[in-house]
């Protein structure tokens, strides 16, 4: 189990002058931790004196990088074992931070996993489609992908920090890249609270980053399980193809070739590619 004392808290902040002041405040009144660290992401406001003032450890961006930069420089910086991701924006309860760090441990990764209701109408439909690919492609039920209130050894996450994107899916890769590379995660059940300010997500710019980020994950790890889905649908259509001009017409059409050939070579990379990942797995 974590304790307190072992563990570093890192909340990336851009233009969150509202807010930040509170929950670092709260934060530091609930436990004694390793410290609290505020990454501002080159606000503009009175983000950074704000958490200054409540007692934070301030690393100042000279301009916007993005969330996930943000997250990867108070990663670097951290001195904790365990490292305690939350949001800025006052949306995360710290009476939820118990159930985060204390499997810590046994699990090297806990997310916070919010509930429906507490998500707007879009924001959780989007998220119920990209959990439902997500946990198809890696074989886990994933009840929340986006989350971003999550503890995780800080070794670990310097193992896949590369991986990481600037832009706001780091939990995504992060959750898919500790459950393929078959690091223990628990999801827990956490309360969001309505966030301070304005969201900075886009649901469709961010959306279709979120959707390539699950297939390159997946490809990285288990490439089978998006190459052999492709090779099968394009082996059944060109054979169905095939076989209904030969009912109908009495001959084999050359798309009916051209389909099943690329089946062929689709999955003859996707085994290339399994190869490729389980080598650097041994690594």
């Amino acid at each position: 189990m974590a304790q307190p004392s072992d563990v570093s808290v890192v909340i990336p902040a851009y233009n969150e002058e509202g807010a930040i002041g509170a929950v670092v405040e709260r934060l530091r009144a609930r436990h004694p931790w390793k410290e609290v660290i505020v990454v501002d992401d080159g606000s503009k406001d009175q983000t950074a004196a704000k958490a200054e003032a409540a007692g934070a450890r301030v690393i100042r961006h000279p301009y916007n990088k993005g969330n996930g930069a943000a997250v990867k420089t108070g990663i670097r910086a951290a001195a904790g074992e365990v490292i305690l991701l939350m949001d800025a924006d006052g949306q995360h309860d710290p009476d939820d931070i118990d159930a985060l760090i204390g499997p810590i441990g046994v699990h090297d990764m806990v997310i916070g996993a919010r509930k429906a209701a507490d998500q707007s109408l879009t924001r959780a439909f989007g998220n119920a489609l990209f959990q439902t690919l997500a946990s198809w492609l890696t074989g886990r039920a994933i009840p929340d992908l986006t989350s971003g209130f999550r503890a995780a050894r800080r070794v670990l996450l310097l193992d896949i920090i590369h991986l990481l994107p600037n832009g706001f899916s780091y939990p995504t890769t992060s959750c898919l890249a500790f459950l393929k590379a078959g690091h223990n995660v628990l999801f827990v059940p956490v309360r969001a609270h309505r966030r301070v300010g304005t969201s900075k997500i886009r649901p469709l710019r961010d959306g279709t980053k979120f959707f390539l980020i699950i297939l390159k994950i997946v490809t990285l790890y288990s490439p089978l399980k998006v190459f052999f889905p492709l090779s099968a649908a394009a082996f059944v259509l060109g054979t169905a193809y095939g076989i209904w001009n030969v009912v109908v017409r009495g001959k084999i059409p050359m798309g009916s070739a051209l389909l099943i050939q690329l089946a062929v070579v689709v999955f003859l990379f996707g085994l290339i590619s399994e190869q490729i990942a389980s080598t650097q797995e041994r690594k």
